[in-house]
């Protein structure tokens, strides 16, 4: 959990850094000087926190467990796509699945699976 804060303190300075020398060259761009330079580097520095994408979960846990190079994107792959993945409800089983259940099999199987279907029909 430590090294999670670690990661996320420092991600936090490096891009505070990164949008910092951006803004002072925007600054410089527009030959902003005194005051005007002053106000426009915070309202600069405070969008462009705004607008940093905060580290997912599926990141914080692949910097939990360490994990680096192919298999942290491995990792990342099959996390993003449980996470994007809706949550299925879970399904309720077929005629088929409660005959095999009942460990029914002929006649007794097949008045049981019409019936059954019959009935999920309603």
């Amino acid at each position: 959990m430590r090294n999670l804060i670690v990661v996320a303190i420092a991600s936090l300075f490096l891009a505070n850094t990164a949008f910092a020398a951006s803004c002072a060259d925007q600054a410089a761009e527009k030959k902003l000087a005194g005051a005007a330079k002053n106000s426009f580097m915070t309202k600069c520095e405070k969008d462009a926190a705004a607008s940093a994408p905060a580290p997912t979960a599926c990141e914080a846990q692949a910097a939990e467990k360490k994990l680096a190079g192919a298999a942290k994107n491995s990792f990342m792959k099959k996390c993003e796509a449980n996470a994007a993945a809706p949550a299925a409800a879970p399904a309720a089983p077929s005629c088929a699945d409660k005959a095999a259940e009942k460990k029914l099999a002929g006649a007794a199987k097949n008045n049981f699976m019409k019936k059954c279907e019959a009935d999920a029909k309603k």
